[in-house]
Protein backbone atom coordinates (compact mmCIF):
# COMPACT_ATOMS: atom_id res chain seq x y z
CA UNK A 1 0.00 0.00 0.00
CA UNK A 2 1.44 3.29 -1.02
CA UNK A 3 0.50 5.97 1.10
CA UNK A 4 -1.08 9.60 0.06
CA UNK A 5 -0.50 12.13 2.26
CA UNK A 6 -2.83 15.02 3.15
CA UNK A 7 -1.55 19.14 2.37
CA UNK A 8 -1.12 19.29 6.53
CA UNK A 9 0.92 16.09 6.27
CA UNK A 10 3.03 17.47 3.31
CA UNK A 11 3.41 20.40 5.64
CA UNK A 12 4.61 18.57 8.60
CA UNK A 13 7.00 16.66 6.25
CA UNK A 14 8.38 20.25 4.48
CA UNK A 15 9.19 21.10 8.56
CA UNK A 16 11.57 17.29 9.32
CA UNK A 17 12.95 18.34 5.19
CA UNK A 18 14.14 21.78 5.81
CA UNK A 19 15.88 20.25 9.81
CA UNK A 20 17.23 17.85 7.21
CA UNK A 21 18.63 20.83 5.23
CA UNK A 22 20.58 22.42 7.84
CA UNK A 23 22.19 19.27 9.01
CA UNK A 24 23.30 19.10 5.48
CA UNK A 25 24.45 22.78 5.56
CA UNK A 26 26.37 22.17 9.06
CA UNK A 27 27.99 18.87 8.10
CA UNK A 28 28.97 20.52 4.87
CA UNK A 29 31.24 22.79 6.40
CA UNK A 30 32.40 20.13 8.93
CA UNK A 31 33.69 18.29 6.33
CA UNK A 32 37.41 19.34 6.79
CA UNK A 33 40.51 17.64 7.01
CA UNK A 34 41.31 16.10 10.22
CA UNK A 35 37.46 15.74 11.28
CA UNK A 36 36.20 12.30 12.63
CA UNK A 37 32.84 11.00 10.85
CA UNK A 38 31.86 11.30 14.73
CA UNK A 39 32.69 14.77 14.89
CA UNK A 40 30.10 14.99 11.96
CA UNK A 41 27.67 12.57 13.83
CA UNK A 42 27.87 15.17 16.49
CA UNK A 43 26.88 18.07 14.05
CA UNK A 44 24.01 16.54 13.33
CA UNK A 45 22.86 15.35 16.46
CA UNK A 46 23.30 19.48 17.73
CA UNK A 47 21.33 20.69 14.76
CA UNK A 48 18.13 17.73 15.29
CA UNK A 49 18.67 18.77 19.49
CA UNK A 50 18.18 22.66 18.41
CA UNK A 51 15.12 21.92 15.97
CA UNK A 52 13.08 19.55 18.69
CA UNK A 53 13.28 17.38 16.17
CA UNK A 54 13.90 13.48 16.37
CA UNK A 55 16.63 11.33 14.72
CA UNK A 56 15.01 8.82 12.03
CA UNK A 57 18.47 7.18 11.78
CA UNK A 58 19.34 6.67 15.38
CA UNK A 59 18.52 2.98 16.30
CA UNK A 60 16.70 2.54 12.88
CA UNK A 61 17.52 -1.72 12.88
CA UNK A 62 19.97 -1.20 15.25
CA UNK A 63 21.85 1.61 13.48
CA UNK A 64 23.78 3.85 16.18
CA UNK A 65 24.39 6.56 14.88
CA UNK A 66 22.24 10.17 13.28
CA UNK A 67 23.60 10.06 10.26
CA UNK A 68 25.32 7.91 7.41
CA UNK A 69 29.18 8.68 6.51
CA UNK A 70 30.14 6.95 3.35
CA UNK A 71 33.92 7.85 2.36
CA UNK A 72 35.20 7.01 -0.91
CA UNK A 73 34.51 3.51 -2.00
CA UNK A 74 31.81 3.30 0.55
CA UNK A 75 28.28 3.81 -1.01
CA UNK A 76 25.64 4.14 1.67
CA UNK A 77 25.41 3.44 5.62
CA UNK A 78 29.02 4.24 6.85
CA UNK A 79 28.43 4.51 10.41
CA UNK A 80 30.24 7.31 11.87
CA UNK A 81 33.05 7.01 14.45
CA UNK A 82 36.38 8.29 15.77
CA UNK A 83 38.89 6.08 13.57
CA UNK A 84 37.89 7.78 10.22
CA UNK A 85 39.69 10.53 9.93
CA UNK A 86 38.91 12.47 6.60
CA UNK A 87 41.62 13.66 4.61
CA UNK A 88 42.51 16.01 2.03
CA UNK A 89 41.24 14.54 -1.03
CA UNK A 90 38.77 12.54 0.21
CA UNK A 91 34.70 12.57 -0.75
CA UNK A 92 32.37 11.55 1.35
CA UNK A 93 28.22 11.41 1.06
CA UNK A 94 26.30 12.27 4.28
CA UNK A 95 22.39 10.99 4.61
CA UNK A 96 20.57 12.69 6.81
CA UNK A 97 17.13 12.00 8.03
CA UNK A 98 14.67 13.64 10.57
CA UNK A 99 11.33 13.63 12.27
CA UNK A 100 9.01 15.99 13.59
CA UNK A 101 5.45 15.33 14.99
CA UNK A 102 5.47 11.68 13.45
CA UNK A 103 6.89 12.80 9.87
CA UNK A 104 9.87 12.07 8.49
CA UNK A 105 12.24 13.86 5.94
CA UNK A 106 15.27 12.22 4.85
CA UNK A 107 18.26 13.45 1.97
CA UNK A 108 22.14 12.44 0.88
CA UNK A 109 24.71 14.60 -0.65
CA UNK A 110 28.04 14.03 -1.43
CA UNK A 111 31.06 16.41 -0.84
CA UNK A 112 34.56 17.28 -1.02
CA UNK A 113 37.20 17.30 1.13
CA UNK A 114 39.50 19.95 0.88
CA UNK A 115 41.17 20.14 -2.49
CA UNK A 116 42.55 18.61 -5.27
CA UNK A 117 40.50 15.88 -6.38
CA UNK A 118 40.80 14.07 -10.21
CA UNK A 119 38.39 15.37 -12.42
CA UNK A 120 36.82 12.05 -12.50
CA UNK A 121 35.57 12.27 -8.76
CA UNK A 122 34.43 16.00 -10.02
CA UNK A 123 32.46 14.36 -12.48
CA UNK A 124 30.47 11.34 -10.64
CA UNK A 125 29.58 13.86 -8.26
CA UNK A 126 28.08 16.08 -10.51
CA UNK A 127 26.46 13.03 -12.87
CA UNK A 128 25.16 11.46 -10.30
CA UNK A 129 23.35 14.81 -8.60
CA UNK A 130 22.10 16.03 -12.16
CA UNK A 131 20.54 12.62 -12.52
CA UNK A 132 18.66 13.04 -9.55
CA UNK A 133 17.06 16.19 -10.70
CA UNK A 134 16.09 14.45 -13.87
CA UNK A 135 14.21 12.04 -11.77
CA UNK A 136 12.69 14.61 -9.49
CA UNK A 137 11.75 16.22 -12.85
CA UNK A 138 10.01 13.23 -14.25
CA UNK A 139 7.92 13.20 -10.68
CA UNK A 140 4.95 14.52 -12.73
CA UNK A 141 1.44 13.95 -11.92
CA UNK A 142 0.37 10.97 -14.87
CA UNK A 143 3.32 9.63 -15.06
CA UNK A 144 4.49 6.18 -13.02
CA UNK A 145 7.51 5.17 -11.01
CA UNK A 146 9.07 3.76 -14.04
CA UNK A 147 9.35 6.95 -15.66
CA UNK A 148 11.32 8.75 -12.78
CA UNK A 149 13.59 5.40 -13.04
CA UNK A 150 14.09 5.77 -16.71
CA UNK A 151 15.22 9.56 -16.32
CA UNK A 152 18.03 8.92 -13.69
CA UNK A 153 19.21 5.98 -15.87
CA UNK A 154 19.36 7.59 -19.41
CA UNK A 155 20.93 10.76 -17.68
CA UNK A 156 23.89 8.73 -16.31
CA UNK A 157 24.01 6.51 -19.57
CA UNK A 158 23.92 10.06 -21.41
CA UNK A 159 27.43 11.35 -19.74
CA UNK A 160 30.53 10.74 -21.62
CA UNK A 161 32.66 7.67 -20.24
CA UNK A 162 35.18 9.19 -16.91
CA UNK A 163 38.62 8.63 -17.14
CA UNK A 164 40.12 6.20 -15.60
CA UNK A 165 42.19 6.61 -13.30
CA UNK A 166 43.49 5.29 -9.42
CA UNK A 167 39.90 5.02 -8.11
CA UNK A 168 38.14 4.45 -11.53
CA UNK A 169 37.41 1.58 -13.77
CA UNK A 170 36.54 4.57 -16.37
CA UNK A 171 32.70 3.87 -16.50
CA UNK A 172 29.93 4.88 -14.43
CA UNK A 173 28.19 2.07 -12.24
CA UNK A 174 24.43 2.36 -11.22
CA UNK A 175 24.16 0.66 -8.06
CA UNK A 176 21.90 -2.32 -8.16
CA UNK A 177 21.22 -3.35 -4.73
CA UNK A 178 19.58 0.16 -3.22
CA UNK A 179 17.19 2.47 -4.32
CA UNK A 180 14.76 4.89 -3.32
CA UNK A 181 11.68 4.68 -1.33
CA UNK A 182 8.14 5.69 0.13
CA UNK A 183 8.60 8.33 2.76
CA UNK A 184 6.05 9.63 5.47
CA UNK A 185 4.64 8.75 8.46
CA UNK A 186 7.79 6.39 8.10
CA UNK A 187 11.43 6.35 6.73
CA UNK A 188 11.06 3.69 4.53
CA UNK A 189 7.65 2.67 2.80
CA UNK A 190 6.61 1.55 -0.75
CA UNK A 191 7.44 1.95 -3.20
CA UNK A 192 10.59 0.28 -3.93
CA UNK A 193 12.39 3.17 -6.39
CA UNK A 194 14.61 1.75 -8.58
CA UNK A 195 17.50 4.00 -10.45
CA UNK A 196 17.23 1.73 -13.78
CA UNK A 197 14.54 0.29 -15.65
CA UNK A 198 13.61 -3.12 -15.00
CA UNK A 199 11.21 -5.10 -17.08
CA UNK A 200 10.43 -7.60 -14.24
CA UNK A 201 9.33 -4.62 -12.18
CA UNK A 202 6.65 -3.13 -14.87
CA UNK A 203 6.05 0.32 -14.71
CA UNK A 204 4.99 0.99 -11.11
CA UNK A 205 2.31 3.19 -9.40
CA UNK A 206 1.10 5.88 -10.99
CA UNK A 207 2.08 9.17 -9.58
CA UNK A 208 -0.99 11.47 -8.19
CA UNK A 209 -1.24 14.03 -5.78
CA UNK A 210 0.36 13.40 -2.44
CA UNK A 211 2.33 10.17 -3.18
CA UNK A 212 6.16 11.62 -1.41
CA UNK A 213 9.41 10.04 -2.96
CA UNK A 214 12.69 9.64 -1.79
CA UNK A 215 14.58 9.73 -5.01
CA UNK A 216 18.18 8.67 -4.33
CA UNK A 217 20.43 7.60 -7.31
CA UNK A 218 23.81 6.21 -5.91
CA UNK A 219 26.55 5.52 -8.85
CA UNK A 220 30.31 4.62 -9.07
CA UNK A 221 33.20 5.22 -11.23
CA UNK A 222 33.00 1.20 -12.14
CA UNK A 223 31.08 -1.37 -10.71
CA UNK A 224 27.11 -1.91 -10.10
CA UNK A 225 28.00 -4.25 -7.27
CA UNK A 226 28.53 -3.70 -3.96
CA UNK A 227 28.61 -6.26 -0.81
CA UNK A 228 28.03 -5.29 2.82
CA UNK A 229 30.85 -5.55 5.69
CA UNK A 230 30.93 -7.27 9.12
CA UNK A 231 29.59 -4.40 10.87
CA UNK A 232 26.10 -5.99 8.63
CA UNK A 233 26.27 -1.88 7.75
CA UNK A 234 28.84 -0.35 5.48
CA UNK A 235 28.13 -1.19 1.98
CA UNK A 236 30.94 -1.17 -0.60
CA UNK A 237 31.68 -1.46 -4.02
CA UNK A 238 33.14 -4.77 -5.20
CA UNK A 239 35.75 -3.53 -6.97
CA UNK A 240 37.02 -0.66 -4.50
CA UNK A 241 35.83 2.46 -6.82
CA UNK A 242 34.83 5.32 -5.33
CA UNK A 243 31.08 6.30 -5.46
CA UNK A 244 28.49 9.07 -5.01
CA UNK A 245 25.32 9.56 -3.32
CA UNK A 246 22.51 12.60 -3.70
CA UNK A 247 19.16 12.06 -2.42
CA UNK A 248 15.91 14.35 -1.66
CA UNK A 249 12.66 13.87 -0.34
CA UNK A 250 9.85 15.01 -2.74
CA UNK A 251 6.15 15.29 -2.28
CA UNK A 252 4.04 15.68 -5.46
CA UNK A 253 0.83 17.90 -5.31
CA UNK A 254 -2.27 18.91 -7.61
CA UNK A 255 0.51 22.33 -8.18
CA UNK A 256 3.48 19.92 -8.61
CA UNK A 257 6.53 18.66 -6.50
CA UNK A 258 7.83 20.08 -3.68
CA UNK A 259 11.33 19.02 -3.22
CA UNK A 260 10.82 18.76 0.54
CA UNK A 261 14.79 18.78 1.61
CA UNK A 262 16.05 21.64 -0.40
CA UNK A 263 15.57 25.27 1.34
CA UNK A 264 13.72 26.85 -1.99
CA UNK A 265 11.84 23.83 -2.63
CA UNK A 266 13.80 22.70 -5.42
CA UNK A 267 12.33 25.68 -7.76
CA UNK A 268 15.73 27.40 -9.14
CA UNK A 269 16.98 23.46 -9.71
CA UNK A 270 13.66 22.19 -11.40
CA UNK A 271 13.71 25.46 -13.52
CA UNK A 272 16.20 24.15 -15.46
CA UNK A 273 13.99 21.38 -16.66
CA UNK A 274 10.95 23.12 -17.34
CA UNK A 275 9.21 22.21 -14.09
CA UNK A 276 7.25 24.68 -11.70
CA UNK A 277 7.53 23.72 -8.06
CA UNK A 278 4.18 24.00 -6.05
CA UNK A 279 4.49 26.54 -3.42
CA UNK A 280 6.03 25.93 0.04
CA UNK A 281 3.23 24.61 2.32
CA UNK A 282 4.99 26.33 5.06
CA UNK A 283 4.72 30.12 2.98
Amino acid sequence: MVQIKTPEQIAKMREAGLVVAAIHAATREAAVPGATTRDLDMVARKVIADAGAKSNFLGYGGFPATICTSVNEVVVHGIPDDKTVLKDGDIISIDAGAIVDGWHGDAAYTAFVGTGHAPELVELSRVTEESMWAGIAAMKLGNRLVDISKAIETYIKRQPRPAAGENSRGKFGIIEDYGGHGIGSEMHMDPHLLNYVSRKRGKGIKLVPGVCLAIEPMVSLGTAQTEVLSDDWTVITTDGTWSSHWEHSIALTEAGPIVLTSPDCGKAKLAEYGVTTAPDPLG
